[in-house]
């Protein structure tokens, strides 16, 4: 029988990706009963495509050809099964989302011979799996046979009903010949309790775990005993913590990754925050954040979506305070992170929202629909701080082309781009982020706000179709059109801002957004508005000596 070849194939550039965040809503802590999953795919060399896979038959000796999600690299093939279902960036066709954060972990850890890596891992189970459960079953079942090339992350694992936490890590490699023959990778898997909230940064979070709750919790039969064996830990088996053994916290890890979790908890979790400063200003590892707290007031989409916003406004952290944000509160700070001058250290934050975001997400799986209704995978490209999500229905047997994977790459311009287009917005926008920024953000929020009143009309519409493949042709119509529509919003916006905003100054406008002419001329504007800078700046200049 000849074969046939499936690449899954690397939809951004090559990175090795360890800034991501995800938030985890259960259905109980959201507002319309929906679970959610966000995500933010943070690299400095990732492209920012949406991924489509639809379904398919495939014959008998069909194999994927498996090349490391991000670089490219070539690691191996597996048999490919009879049927796979449709996926639309990280949610399938029967509302089972996924996520990830990567958080590295114990560099022994790796196997260099390994087929797969976690964002193959992730596609491939998205093909396969119908609820989070089974994704749990079919990531690591595969791991275990194939190899986890990966190090240490954490998983987000969704359905209609259930929202999962999951940290994994490779066994420790045994080589011989050339090969591995300890194969695969430990972990722990815990079910978020309904009406609460959970978060990973880049940093494992599962520590003690129970032993004999399948219903809310899973787990490699050998987490612990793999940790003895290799000298990891020596403790009692209710003592041991997962976190702890494989991903040792330090500064970088509390103040960089755990503070991320801090600021969603801070901000929608019933728990009182405060008694965890000491934990994520980076000085007492000991007192770690809970895995998950009860919610506050249930969330909305847009509530997930302006958290995913994030530069730690009201806190102590606040990215848009202080000499570092410049004379136009820029919440963003150019990497290095960490840096030396004179002597002394310095440390910037890093928020949730970022400028070197490649894609992100906020997927709702919304159980009171029918699966080819309620997959809604809301998504955008670039920074989420000045990014528009557009909705995308995971029945979509179709994308826009301004998402699609080979327009354009991270070094090949393309002007029908949307990962292009939303970046010249967005550099633009770091130039004079208190007042550039602060325009396209009121854009944002418009657009998404109308968008959810849109997703109700077409959801509505789709229930009232003859059949589901009537119901999937709207749904992807609805999905590829809102998708072009934005592309021409924001290509407006693009021109708009530069009028506006040209060279330091402001024009002055009238009520209904024309801009004013000097009286005489009508292509002559009245002298601009000053924008200038912040007070911290201008007293900087004046006590600088």
């Amino acid at each position: 029988m000849k074969r046939f070849l499936m690449t899954i194939v690397a939809l951004m550039a090559a990175a090795q990706i360890y800034p991501c965040t995800n938030l985890l809503v259960s259905k109980g802590a959201s507002k319309d009963g929906s679970v959610m999953v966000s995500y933010a795919a943070d690299s400095h060399t990732r492209y920012g495509t949406l991924v489509h896979m639809p379904r398919g038959k495939h014959l008998s000796g069909e194999r994927i050809e498996v090349r490391e999600w991000g670089k490219e690299r070539f690691l191996g093939y597996i048999p490919q099964v009879p049927y796979t279902y449709n996926v639309i960036g990280n949610m399938n066709e029967h509302q089972v989302l996924i996520g990830e954060s990567t958080w590295g972990g114990l560099p022994q850890l790796m196997d260099t011979t390994a087929v797969l890596d976690y964002g193959s891992l992730i596609y491939i189970t998205l093909q396969r799996a119908k609820t989070a459960r089974e994704a749990i079953e079919i990531f690591t079942t595969l791991a275990d046979e194939y190899g986890y090339a990966s190090s240490g992350e954490s998983i987000s694992f969704a359905d209609p009903n259930e929202v999962w936490f999951m940290d994994i890590i490779a066994r420790m490699p045994k080589y011989s010949n050339g090969k591995n023959f300890n194969k695969g990778a430990v972990w722990v898997a815990v079910r978020i309790p309904d009406g609460f909230i959970s978060a990973h940064a880049n940093c494992a979070r599962i520590t003690t775990f129970p032993k004999n709750d399948p219903q809310n919790c899973l787990y490699s039969k050998d987490v612990v005993s793999h940790a003895r064996e290799n000298g990891l830990y020596s403790g009692s088996d209710e003592d041991f913590s997962f976190a702890d053994v494989y991903c040792p916290l330090d500064f970088s890890a509390m103040r960089a990754c755990e503070a991320r979790v801090w600021s969603f908890f801070r901000r929608h979790g019933a728990e009182d925050m405060d008694k965890y400063l000491d934990h994520v200003r980076g000085d007492n590892p000991k007192n770690r954040l809970p895995l998950y707290v009860k919610v506050k007031e249930k969330l909305s989409v847009k509530d997930v979506a302006d958290m995913m916003r994030d530069h730690y406004e009201g806190t102590e952290f606040d990215m848009t305070k202080g000499i570092a944000a410049g004379g136009h509160e820029i919440p963003y700070r150019w990497r290095p992170s960490n840096f030396e001058i004179d002597g002394k250290k310095g440390v910037h934050e890093r928020a949730i929202a970022t400028q070197q975001t490649g894609f992100w997400f906020v997927g709702q799986c919304r159980g009171w629909l029918p699966n080819h209704i309620g997959g809604l995978f809301w998504f955008a490209v670039d920074d989420a701080g000045t990014s528009p999500l557009s909705p995308f229905y995971a029945c979509s047997s179709e994308i826009s082309t301004h998402y699609a994977l080979g327009n354009g790459s991270m070094i090949e311009y393309s002007p029908t781009s949307m990962f292009w287009l939303q970046n010249r917005i967005a550099q633009f926008a770091y130039l004079r982020y208190n007042q550039i920024g602060a325009e396209v953000r009121e854009r944002v929020d418009a657009h998404e706000l109308a968008m959810i009143d849109e997703v109700a009309k077409a959801d509505k519409q789709a229930l009232e179709a003859k059949s589901v493949s009537v119901a999937e042709e709207i749904l992807t119509k609805f999905s590829v059109e809102q998708a072009n529509a934005l592309f021409a919003k924001w290509k407006a916006l693009d021109e708009y801002l530069l009028v506006k905003f040209i060279d330091g100054n402001i024009k002055r406008q009238n009520p209904d957004g024309s801009f004013k002419n000097n009286g005489h001329c009508k292509t002559i504007p009245p002298a601009p508005v000053y924008g200038g800078y912040s007070d911290t700046y201008k007293r900087a200049v004046v006590n600088d000596k």
